[in-house]
């Protein structure tokens, strides 16, 4: 009776050692999350050879690192907002203070009246577009512009778009070429966005090139060649992020967004774009759906 009792009480002390010890490991883990700043990389640790002890601190480091990560992406987002928010402030300014200037010009020198708002009405229109590519962008990352794509003939609307140009690119000296396998090539695309694609690679064409336009086409691409002129290289691999300004877009006009929007465009339609510089000269490539590729009119 007695060995039975010493043995009983030997387990209740090492039960009760072993208590203790949990004990003390959660008040000191307690301790030590209590005390953590929370931008800490801090990792709980287990001193005890316990599996409850180490599941419990697994779910607890687990829950650490969902709470950095998150963290992390809300002071992405804050930061991208604030970007953000200047780049448009930027961009809405530019032309708003310019046509004020000249309205204010106006009053001085009433007899340059017709110059002035001729010069007023080109800076409200650069704004009205502005606002156009802000609207449709924020349309586009909302996913609230739906994209019906069927077969369409790749022609068609890249004729519609270089006759909406047609007074920039006769200012600008700019003779397009157009180089297609045939014309009666289709793509895998939506009418609307497809046009709209176009006329942004045109406006970049325009901006940022030196007097040349090249577009080509094959089964399943549409390439967009222009060359470039003196001066810094864009970046190809950052060509297509919103408000890129290392193609100097800031001092040029636009808001940064149009190729953007060509690349959200293109990923909604199946397809994708891709950029390279290649002897002064610009590529945009136009990736289309292998959908369309077995099509030609």
């Amino acid at each position: 009776m007695l060995p039975a009792l010493i043995l009983a009480l030997v387990a209740l002390g090492f039960a009760a050692l072993r208590l203790w010890g949990y004990r003390r490991q959660m008040e000191e883990m307690a301790r030590v999350l209590e005390e953590t700043p929370a931008e800490s990389n801090l990792r709980l640790t287990v001193g005890m050879d316990s599996a409850p002890a180490r599941r419990l601190c697994r779910a607890v480091n687990r829950r650490l690192e969902e709470g950095r990560r998150l963290r992390a992406e809300t002071l992405k987002g804050e930061q991208e907002l604030r970007y953000t928010m200047a780049c448009i402030s930027h961009d809405i300014r530019t032309p708003l203070a310019g046509a004020m200037g000249y309205l204010q010009l106006l009053e001085v020198e009433p007899d340059r009246r017709e110059e002035y708002l001729g010069i007023v009405q080109k800076r409200l229109t650069e704004l009205d577009g502005l606002l156009d590519e802000l609207f449709l962008y924020t349309r586009l990352l909302n996913e609230a512009v739906p994209l019906e794509c069927g077969k369409v003939a790749a022609l068609p609307p890249l004729w519609e778009a270089l006759a909406e140009f047609y007074p920039q690119l006769e200012a600008a000296g700019v003779e397009p070429e157009l180089r297609f396998d045939r014309e009666e090539l289709a793509v895998w695309a939506e009418p609307a966005a497809l046009g709209r694609v176009y006329r942004n690679l045109i406006a970049n064409a325009l901006r940022h090139g030196d007097g040349g336009l090249r577009v080509s086409g094959r089964a399943g691409e549409v390439v967009f060649s222009n060359p470039l002129g003196p001066g810094p290289r864009p970046d190809p691999n950052h060509l297509f992020d919103r408000f890129y300004q290392g193609s100097l877009a800031r001092g040029r006009g636009g808001a940064g967004l149009g190729l953007a929007i060509v690349r959200e465009l293109m990923e909604r339609m199946g397809g994708g774009v891709s950029a390279e510089i290649e002897r002064d000269e610009m590529q945009i490539k136009l990736v289309f759906s292998p959908k369309g590729e077995d099509y030609s009119g």
